[in-house]
């Protein structure tokens, strides 16, 4: 894999925005004023450790943390056959990858299961936040802190639950493998690498990720359902570029770069691809539509029965939280032109990133854009590497270790299956031909998620609250 030249994409979750069913069962674990029991203050310890590592970017931080993580594995039991680390070259940045196996049993003849997380962050400035982005801060009931969810929840997550079941002496009877990179918010380089070594030297039964999905929370708290991405759009970044001879301002010529881009964008932003569907995108919005009072949920209802109804669609489309469900989406994230007040610009460039839906392909999308505009002095270049993946099937017996899980939390809560508008980790294993599908311990409201933004948080609540998650799902898969 070539280093991609921009910092990837926002790993949007998808976030169930406006379910608030009525849906009855007990709060998570309350905190306030209970001592924590050895695993809540191991795992606590851990999150505070590892969000104090400034992951991002820049700062060549990946290492220490990879350090820091091996120390704890080894001092819980894990041998140096159980650990690798591996170095990788990232956009010109040094990073490292980590993966540790939990050995099964003897005789054992199951196919292993691969567990992923990514280590690294997308940065952030201490000027611009109100605490400090790398010191975990717990206030008014949040953990604040960057990566606090985005993914160091799910390293911390992981990490806790292989510490807990190697005290506890359990075998599983198949391998389990932890596999966390160093770049997958940028390059994507230790991913596609560590994928490439599971698929020729482990190959798994399955994967699980720990960087999306999770419990859908309603604004007043209400859990309404348990999401599991099970397929991800591609991601493809492009840079449209307007040359022009330029002159002096005072001089105006007839064409000009930045006039012309312009004109470029705004057919771009007027366009709508066309709308598309799948059975795993209509059973989302069946189920979802149930959940979901008002126009919202009638919507999604009439879309998922028939998806080329034009109200159903106009309402959806509108939404920010389901616009990316309903097929291709381009959208201009930054401009740069000119080079001085008093000149006539020689040039005027956009990024423009889509999220494609899956089978449609990069080529197919640049085609149409380049159709939409209707300018060849327009040039087009594709800044990213494109991974398209297929969707996953999630397993029966995947599924019924996360309603056993769950229903340790929340009984009955509905598992939701769904599509993915950013992207993470797991495309690059699902394009390898392995069924992988994402399913986080965290229960969020909408209006909590600040992933790549500023102060980011994590419910404490939420925090505690999962920790059981995988050790439970583990146990179901690997008893």
């Amino acid at each position: 894999m070539t280093a991609k030249k921009m910092t990837q994409r926002y790993s949007g979750r998808l976030a169930i925005a406006l379910l608030a069913g009525a849906f009855a069962a007990q709060p998570v674990l309350a905190q306030d004023g209970a001592a924590l029991t050895p695993h809540q203050q191991l795992a606590r310890d851990i999150y505070r450790d590892v969000i104090a590592f400034r992951t991002a970017r820049g700062q060549e931080q990946v290492p220490a943390m990879v350090s820091y993580l091996v120390d704890r594995f080894k001092k819980a039991g894990f041998s140096d056959d159980d650990i690798q680390v591996t170095d990788y070259d990232s956009d010109g940045e040094k990073t490292q990858g980590l993966m540790v196996t939990y050995r099964a049993k003897a005789g054992s003849t199951d196919k292993p299961i691969v567990l992923l997380g990514h280590m690294d962050v997308v940065d952030a400035l201490a000027k611009d936040w109100v605490r400090p982005p790398f010191t975990l801060t717990e206030e008014d009931g949040y953990f604040f802190g960057r990566a606090t969810m985005d993914n160091k929840y799910g390293i911390t997550n992981l990490t806790s639950t292989f510490l807990r079941l190697k005290a506890e002496g359990w075998q599983p009877s198949r391998d389990l493998v932890l596999v966390f990179s160093g770049d997958e918010e940028t390059g994507m380089i230790s991913t596609e690498a560590q994928a490439k070594y599971v698929a020729e030297n482990i190959d798994p039964a399955f994967i699980l990720n720990s960087d999306a999905g999770g419990i859908a929370l309603a604004e007043d708290g209400t859990p309404v359902a348990f999401q599991v991405q099970s397929a991800e759009k591609t991601y493809a970044t492009y840079e449209l570029t307007v040359n022009n001879p330029g002159g002096h301002s005072s001089r105006p010529r007839p064409d000009n770069a930045i006039y012309e881009l312009a004109e470029a964008l705004g057919k771009i932003a007027a366009y709508k691809f066309p709308v598309q569907a799948t059975e795993l995108t209509r059973s989302y919005f069946a189920t979802a539509g149930k959940l979901t009072p008002g126009e919202m949920g009638q919507a999604m209802l009439r879309f998922a029965e028939d998806p080329t109804d034009s109200s159903a669609i106009a309402t959806l489309q509108a939404n920010p939280e389901t616009v990316g469900t309903l097929g291709t989406t381009c959208v201009a994230t930054m401009l740069q032109a000119g080079h001085a007040e008093n000149a006539l610009p020689q040039s005027a460039t956009a990024t423009v990133n889509c999220r494609i839906f899956p089978g449609v392909g990069a080529a197919a999308t640049e085609a149409k854009l380049k159709d939409i505009i209707g300018n060849d002095n327009v040039s087009f270049k594709l800044i990213t590497d494109v991974t398209e993946s297929p969707e996953s099937k999630l397993r029966d017996d995947v599924k019924a270790a996360i309603r056993y899980s769950i229903d340790k939390r929340y009984p009955g809560l509905p598992i939701l299956p769904y599509m993915e508008s950013g992207g993470t980790d797991g495309m690059h294993y699902r394009a390898l031909g392995y069924d992988t599908v994402a399913l986080s311990g965290a229960a969020m409201k909408a209006s909590d998620m600040f992933a790549h933004g500023l102060n980011e948080r994590l419910p404490v609540a939420s925090f505690y609250g999962g920790l059981d998650h995988w050790y439970w799902i583990l146990k179901k898969l690997a008893e």
